[in-house]
């Protein structure tokens, strides 16, 4: 449906006297999924713009991020609908592999039982069980917010068609040899008992300490510092610069290894700084991912002294102790041998921790699964390169080409029952068969399927096409693929968006996932500082939507959304919006009371006011401004442009140069009344977009129209009228300088002053009555005297201020202004007068200078003009 089929309803005649988000939000939401208005036809001969949600984890509810981001997005693909494409915004969860797996675990702990207990099928069908009752509560709070997503369509990452994807994906890349199995170093989580990816890798400062130990005996001892002293039953070898001069007689020598009957080599590796510490590093290759590249160059064996709960499985007195005990005794012992040189305590260092249950991450040499990324990284840097894709801001395309250039192969297997089951089987011989979505597995005695899952990335990373219905060909995938733009955080860029790169381009002939990649930044507090339950200042989006309305939350936060930024956020400033939402409804009150319309076409120019034809002009480069800003992603931009149209130039000019107007009747008014309709029809329709349930339930008001979700995207008309533009501005500089005088005086807004205004032969003789309006001056009346005279844009404006003004302050004032105003002449002057100066300074420099020394002369005589006015004190 457009606007030109939109239902006609009865325009509201008089809305209520105050905007109540809480009793409009809930119901208008309803009332556009209801109506479909969300909704996308792959049919449709429209241009198609698309965009996916980030699926949220099923376990996660609405925090800022989540608000700040659905915000851009709702606003991107509200104003592509206006502009009349066929838009989807996909909507969707992630199964969160374990995120969930926690949770749910949780739940048997406190009935006393364990997943093994259930075993896996059982545990599984409990995990699905958990999440039709409690799974998804964000989705409602989305709709709490406003996003505009095509309901019907969501999907799950652990759904039918997606898990037919996964599985498609999986053997063609086996097929391919892009997906093998093997040894390596990954990051392990003791509590959670699986590999886990970098990105749920937490960093923090650890109080930890620093243990430099002696190895070897003799003439042969070296020394080497560690912060993991229970790793060294482990070490193979000691590592030393080849070009160091200190241990060059060690290298290629067996040294004893303390507290073990082992020896071990002294190896030159070009890894080793020979500047930190003593120059010379413990390896371990099974616990130590730098350690094991270097045993790799080496043939070191590896030798694993902890198993899968970080417990010391090496032989001797330290057997069966956890990493930190094992730690302690360690230390001990070699302290009572004599092999401690030196102890720090505390000593501060960045240690990871499993982003889930915050145990310290433990690098561990384990068989998983990996996928060889080279080629597939290549062909994600090379679609930036190529211009296929681009970054949006520019400058983060380094940080992509940092990342994807230096890829390492992904382990994609994780140790869960609650995920994609990896699509291999095992046979009694050492067969090993990957069945893809339509092959039978192999049965028969001794085969078994893998029982790692996937990581949660390998299935999200597909969710541009899989959620289209690939791997089948269908016409939402030839319709809505690639998407137009991905909106996300720079967080992700690596992880994520990368994943989505490798695999798009990879499944799709070459094709890329999106056009565009739109970074935004993270949300922070008001001061700047992450937010987190841990610091105290975490907010939930919901009480501040409870409390100020959803539209005033989403202003705040595209207000402050500059590309690739973090974005600060206080309660005041939502506070604030609420302010503006509350503006914009109470000018459209008075507007629908005094008889605005937007019934006809508007009257030719030559009908209308100057006050008229200013605002339409510059409502046409608002809306000129407002779609440069969109097409850039320059949400904060759009949103201050937008709001300073509308509070500034609408509200506190438009509205008010118009109410003597309005007061005064006849053909003028019925003129005015019809811009003015335009004018909030236009402004109403710009701000939709991130403000959509003030909008809606006024825009429908003034026009009597079913919505403005399904209304055109404004045009900008093309009419500009630079020379009523030119003459308000004066009318806005009498107005403000009056007004500053005033304040300056103590005198009160409300307080009316008898005034004669001298307005002959200028622009601004059509606006008396509305100057004298705005600024409460009273006609002058018998006995008027005039104690202060203002000259100001050409005209006079003379005070008659008996008996309400401090003469000797005033002439104060004046006089420091004027002492001003003359040190600046005196500036300006002299810089001109420099022949250097000149021949060096740019010309829009000079310019510059010449503007200020023709304004600094202006102000001295009108200041010398109000101290000549004042009276004798």
């Amino acid at each position: 449906m457009t606007e030109k089929t939109q239902q006609q309803t009865a325009p509201t005649p008089e809305l209520p006297t105050q905007y109540a988000p809480a009793e409009v939000e809930g119901a208008l939401y309803e009332r556009w999924v209801e109506r479909g208005y969300f909704e996308a036809d792959a049919k449709s001969d429209k241009p198609p713009f698309t965009v996916v949600i980030p699926p949220p984890n099923v376990t996660g509810s609405l925090h800022l991020g989540h608000a700040f981001e659905h915000t851009l997005i709702d606003a991107l693909t509200r104003r592509k609908r206006m502009q009349g494409y066929e838009t989807l915004w996909q909507p969707g969860m992630d199964h969160a592999g374990i995120a969930t797996q926690n949770v749910v675990e949780r739940e048997l702990a406190k009935e006393g039982k364990s997943r093994h207990d259930l075993g896996r099928e059982a545990f599984i069908e409990r995990v699905w069980q958990w999440k039709g009752e409690s799974g998804g509560q964000i989705s409602g709070q989305m709709r709490r917010l406003g996003d505009g997503v095509a309901w019907s369509r969501e999907r799950f990452t652990m759904d039918e068609g997606l898990s037919q994807a996964v599985q498609t994906i999986f053997k063609k890349l086996y097929d391919d040899e892009l997906i093998y199995r093997a040894e390596r170093i990954i990051n392990w989580c003791p509590r959670c008992l699986t590999a886990i990816s970098d990105i749920e890798v937490e960093y923090q400062d650890d109080d930890g300490e620093l243990v430099s130990m002696k190895y070897g005996e003799g003439d042969d001892t070296i020394v080497v510092a560690t912060t993991r002293a229970e790793t060294m039953l482990g070490d193979t070898a000691v590592a030393v610069h080849p070009d160091d001069e200190r241990y060059a007689h060690l290298i290629g020598k067996q040294i004893k290894l303390p507290l073990t009957d082992r020896t071990i080599p002294v190896v030159a590796d070009t890894h080793v700084d020979p500047e930190f510490g003593t120059g010379a590093v413990k390896v371990t290759p099974a616990h130590d991912p730098n350690d094991f590249e270097i045993g790799q160059r080496h043939n070191l064996p590896s030798l694993a002294v902890m198993d899968e709960r970080a417990v010391i499985t090496a032989h001797g007195p330290f057997e069966g102790l956890d990493r930190l005990e094992a730690r302690s005794a360690i230390v001990g012992a070699l302290r009572a041998e004599g092999r401690i040189v030196a102890e720090k305590r505390p000593y501060v260092h960045s240690v990871g921790h499993c982003s889930r249950c915050k145990t310290t991450i433990e690098p561990r040499l384990s068989m998983q699964w990996w996928v060889k990324v080279g080629p597939l990284a290549k062909a994600a840097g090379d679609a930036v390169r190529d211009g296929r894709v681009k970054i949006h801001p520019q400058e983060m395309e380094k940080r992509y080409f940092d990342w994807v250039d230096n890829l390492h192969d992904w382990c994609i297997s994780r140790q869960l029952w609650w995920g994609h089951r990896i699509p291999v089987w095992y046979g009694p011989n050492g067969e090993i068969v990957c069945v893809g979505p339509d092959e039978e597995p192999p049965s028969g005695d001794g085969w078994t399927q893998e029982t790692d899952v996937l990581d949660t990335w390998f299935s999200s990373g597909l969710w541009p096409f899989s959620t289209m219905g690939w791997p089948e060909q269908t016409e939402s995938l030839a319709k809505f693929y690639p998407n137009s733009v991905l909106v996300t955080g720079y967080d992700i860029l690596f992880f994520w968006v990368a994943r989505m790169m490798m695999f798009g381009l990879y499944a799709m002939d070459g094709t890329p996932p999106f056009h565009t990649i739109a970074l935004h930044g993270m949300v922070r507090d008001q001061f700047g500082k992450k937010m987190s339950k841990s610091f105290g200042n975490a907010v939930n989006p919901l009480d501040w939507m409870d409390k100020y309305g959803s539209d005033a939350l989403r202003f705040t936060l595209a207000r402050g959304a500059n590309p690739g930024v973090d974005v600060p956020i206080g309660e005041d400033w939502v506070q604030g919006s609420r302010n503006f939402a509350n503006k914009i409804w109470n000018a459209t009150r008075f507007a629908l009371m005094n008889g605005a319309t937007v019934d006809g076409p508007l009257p030719a120019p030559e009908e209308m006011s100057s006050t008229d034809r200013w605002i339409l002009s510059r409502l046409n480069k608002t809306v000129a401004e407002v779609d440069a800003y969109y097409e850039d992603y320059q949400f904060a931009k759009l949103s201050e442009t937008l709001f300073h149209f509308a509070w500034d130039e609408v509200f506190d000019w438009y509205v008010e140069l118009s109410k003597t107007t309005f007061f005064a009747g006849g053909e003028p008014a019925r003129v005015s009344a019809r811009v003015l309709g335009e004018v909030l029809d236009v402004m109403l329709r710009l701000l939709h977009p991130v403000v959509p349930f003030v909008t809606e339930t006024l825009w429908t008001a003034l026009t009597g129209k079913e919505s403005l979700v399904i209304a055109d995207w404004p045009a900008d008309s093309a009419f500009r009228d630079e020379a009523a533009e030119r003459e308000i501005e004066l009318v806005q500089r009498v107005v403000t300088e009056v007004r500053r005088f005033r304040s300056d005086q103590g005198l009160q807004p409300g307080q009316k002053v008898p005034a004669r205004l001298t307005l002959d032969g200028t622009a601004l003789a059509p606006h008396e009555a509305a100057i004298r309006q705005l600024l409460r001056l009273q006609p002058e009346g018998e006995g008027f005297h005039a104690t202060a005279s203002l000259p100001v844009a050409g005209a006079t404006v003379a005070l008659d201020l008996s008996g309400t003004i401090d003469v000797e302050a005033e002439r104060k004032r004046l006089t420091k202004d004027l002492g001003a105003a003359e040190k600046e002449v005196a500036q300006a002057t002299a810089k001109l007068g420099n022949e250097a100066f000149l021949a060096k300074a740019p010309d829009n420099v000079v310019d510059k200078i010449r503007t200020r020394l023709a304004k600094a002369e202006e102000d001295i005589a009108r200041i010398n003009t109000q101290l000549a006015n004042l009276p004798a004190s």
